[in-house]
């Protein structure tokens, strides 16, 4: 499975920080939007990376964005992680309306770097590109 992020990010950063930590399995790797590879995945789902307001989990030809990205992403991470399939009781419309509201302030709230992020070395092989 690869979780498509915002490298620019600092909250996504966060969040692949956590899942790097958590995913002890190691079932997800991990491509920037502003990498080739990222872009390619982008498209495939009829994204496009300008005014990106979600995550992308890719898994195989099947994709998923916004909640339902994070919902599957945790369940993958196993106990106590799964147990967030409890958010999915609410309704999709208004999860995924709080999160576009987060996604479109993150940079505002969480801030922005302009360098990518480099991933731990030990890490390093589960980043594309």
């Amino acid at each position: 499975m690869i979780v498509v992020f915002d490298a620019q990010c600092l909250l996504c950063n966060g969040w692949v920080q956590f899942l790097l930590k958590h995913d002890h399995r190691g079932v997800f790797r991990f491509a920037a939007i502003q990498g080739t590879t990222g872009q390619a995945l982008l498209h495939q789902a009829g994204l496009q990376v300008e005014g990106l307001q979600t995550l992308l989990l890719v898994d195989g030809r099947r994709s998923w964005q916004h909640t339902a990205a994070i919902l599957r992403i945790l369940h993958h991470l196993g106990w106590p992680w799964r147990a967030a399939w409890l958010g999915g009781l609410v309704p999709a419309f208004l999860r995924d309306a709080l999160y576009r509201l987060l996604a479109r302030h993150r940079y505002w709230i969480f801030g922005r770097t302009e360098s990518c992020m480099v991933p731990p070395s030990d890490m390093a092989i589960r980043f594309l590109d």
